[in-house]
């Protein structure tokens, strides 16, 4: 069975009298530790993917099933349980805790879900993302880098079943960028973790091990490329 299964999806929205087909009946499967690139121009879809994936948004129709499960055939109360425990966000913007340092932001998903912090894995991950020696600065004393880097750990420290990267790299440099990558390239093959990331640089594309293409609103291309 598929780790996740996408059926049917379609999101309209509504501009006055016109309708916005932003999702336009689209399928497709995710296997348990696949790194996917959603590509497409501006406009295409890509983004409205990963908030309905994420349990953000909720599609017009069809439906998102996690192992069998349905995402949205839940209350409001077991969505936000979801969201917290099964999804790890990435976006471009790193929105960090500005009062919060670097460990405190960290463990903010775990603690607000009233569990206790796996210690090791928390280590790992620092070491990993190379954050140890930044564990007590506060956001506004790091670079941009850093800052992804405090984001990724976030998302990751509760082990969710996917992790979903908007543009992850779109405020940074290409040195930058690439460090970015090659950790999130580190967290999938070190922890199985599942990974979607929605990008339109071409060249990080090319990183993950699968690309779906997206334009206006219809996959036009899935391609298995390692």
């Amino acid at each position: 069975m598929p780790l996740l299964e996408i059926k049917n999806l379609s999101k309209i929205y509504k501009q006055g009298e016109n309708e916005i087909r932003a999702l336009d009946n689209i399928s497709f499967n995710v296997e348990k530790g696949e790194f996917i690139a959603i590509t497409g121009p501006s406009g295409s879809g890509k983004s409205t993917l990963l908030h309905i994936l994420g349990a953000v948004d909720k599609p017009t129709s069809g439906d998102v099933f996690l192992n069998g499960y349905s995402i949205f055939d839940q209350n409001e109360e077991q969505m936000a349980i979801f969201r917290r425990r099964q999804v790890g966000l990435i976006y471009q913007f790193y929105n960090l805790i500005p009062v919060l340092n670097v460990i405190e932001n960290i463990k903010l998903p775990v603690l607000m879900d009233g569990k206790e912090v796996n210690q090791a894995y928390l280590d790992d991950l620092l070491n990993i993302l190379g954050l140890k020696k930044r564990v007590n600065h506060l956001p506004n004393q790091l670079s941009g880098g850093q800052e992804q880097r405090v984001s990724i750990a976030r998302a990751l420290i509760n082990q969710p079943a996917i992790v979903l990267a908007d543009e992850p790299t779109g405020n940074l440099d290409s040195k930058n960028s690439k460090q970015i990558i090659d950790l999130l390239k580190i967290s999938n093959l070190r922890y199985k973790q599942t990974l979607i990331m929605v990008t339109h640089d071409e060249s990080i594309a090319l990183q993950a091990n699968r690309i779906i293409s997206f334009e206006d609103g219809k996959i036009i291309g899935d391609e298995v490329i390692r």
